[in-house]
């Protein structure tokens, strides 16, 4: 009984297309790191969802600084210096992966990011770090998949 519950779950789970699994796990990650990005800058924020779109020139907030300076006690890295680095990371990976774009590349470095957050910054939120890390792995693995600016560019 056992074993045909597993095999009619598994032939039933098949049948979900790879594509929209991998476009769920794109969408679901870069959503997480745009939206950490968007709380490090000012004069700059889109979040389409909820209709609030503010198109001005970005700059690091005082409240990312300040959390760079006394909270977030990166190694080798001024505070300033991360801070923006930061930003610029999560605003640039995000958008490459939502759009299937370098996918790979640029899930490797959020998986990175991800692995920086959980040794030196947030230790403790390690199973919040692993479901990033899960989907950042599946997409260094799997691609963007058809629905990407990367399948229609290797078909080119």
């Amino acid at each position: 009984m056992v074993r045909f519950i597993l095999s009619r779950s598994e032939s039933l789970f098949r049948l979900i297309p790879e594509s929209v699994i991998l476009f769920i796990a794109r969408f679901g990650i870069a959503a997480v790191f745009w939206k950490s990005g968007q709380t490090k800058i000012e004069g700059f924020s889109l979040d389409i969802i909820s209709g609030h779109i503010h198109l001005g020139w970005p700059h690091l907030s005082d409240t990312a600084i300040y959390l760079f300076e006394n909270d977030y006690k990166l190694p080798l890295l001024a505070p300033v210096v991360a801070a923006v680095m930061a930003a610029l990371a999560e605003h640039i990976l995000s958008t490459l992966i939502l759009f299937g774009l370098f996918t790979r590349l640029a899930a490797f470095g959020l998986a990175f990011m991800t692995m920086v957050i959980e040794i030196f910054v947030y230790p403790d939120a390690y199973p919040t770090h692993a479901t990033w890390l899960a989907l950042t792995l599946l997409l260094m693995l799997k691609g963007a998949g058809k629905l990407s600016l990367d399948h229609w560019i290797s078909k080119r």
